[in-house]
C-alpha cells in the first residue's frame, strides 16, 4: 500500500513539473507571416505526359509513346494516327464549343498530313432509339458524323474524299444504357485519323 501510494505521489509531482514547464507568456508571442511558393499545376487530362494547353493530340490512348507535341510518336514512314472524341446532348446533333477546340487540333493535322484520311462513326444512347428499330439506320446518329465531316471541310478544307462519315446508332454501346451517365456516354462521335503506311 505504501509503495502504491508513493507511485501515485510520485506521478502527480512530475505532473505539476511538466505543467508548469509549459506556461508561457503569451504577450511576448508575435504572429509571423510565411511566404509560401506558388504552384502552378498543369492539367494533363488524357494522362500522356503533355499538358492540355500543349497537347495536340487529345484523349491519347493509355500507354502510348507521344512526341513533344502529345502525338503517338510515329517512326518515319508510319505516319498520322490520331483519335477523336465528342459527346452530344440527347436528341441534338449540335458540336459543342469544347468538342470543337479538340476538332481544331485534328484538321491541322489532317492539313499536315495530305494523304491521311479520317473515318468518322456517329453513335445513339438507346433512349434516343426505339427498341424495335435499334438495328436500322439512324438519321440523328449520321447527322452527328456528318457534323463533324462538314467541321473539317468547311473550316480546313480538307477534300471529302479524305472523309468517310458513317453511324451505327445505338448498336455498339460502350456504356450500360441503365444510368444517364451511360447514355451520355454513347450519345457520341469517334473518329481515328490516320495515314497510310508507305
Amino acid at each position: 500500500m505504501t509503495m502504491l501510494l508513493r507511485s501515485t505521489l510520485v506521478v502527480l509531482i512530475s505532473v505539476l513539473t511538466l505543467s508548469a514547464c509549459q506556461t508561457s507568456d503569451l504577450s511576448k508571442q508575435t504572429s509571423q507571416t510565411i511566404k509560401m511558393p506558388t504552384v502552378v499545376i498543369n492539367s494533363d487530362s488524357d494522362g500522356d505526359g503533355v499538358p492540355d494547353k500543349l497537347d495536340q493530340c487529345p484523349a491519347t490512348p493509355f500507354n502510348v509513346i507521344v512526341d513533344d507535341r502529345g502525338c503517338p510518336f510515329t517512326m518515319p514512314g508510319v505516319g498520322l494516327k490520331m483519335e477523336y472524341r465528342a459527346f452530344f446532348d440527347k436528341d441534338s446533333s449540335e458540336l459543342l464549343p469544347k468538342y470543337q477546340a479538340e476538332l481544331d487540333k485534328v484538321g491541322m493535322r489532317l492539313q499536315e498530313y495530305k494523304t491521311a484520311t479520317i473515318l468518322i462513326e456517329g453513335h445513339n444512347s438507346r433512349t434516343e432509339v426505339d427498341s424495335a428499330s435499334i438495328n436500322e439506320a439512324n438519321a440523328l446518329a449520321q447527322d452527328r458524323a456528318n457534323k463533324v465531316e462538314n467541321y473539317l471541310i468547311s473550316k480546313y478544307n480538307i477534300a471529302s474524299e479524305r472523309i468517310t462519315a458513317t453511324e451505327y446508332g445505338a448498336r455498339r454501346p460502350i456504356a450500360p444504357s441503365d444510368s444517364e451517365e451511360g447514355n451520355m456516354l454513347n450519345r457520341r462521335v469517334y473518329a481515328i485519323a490516320s495515314e497510310p503506311q508507305e
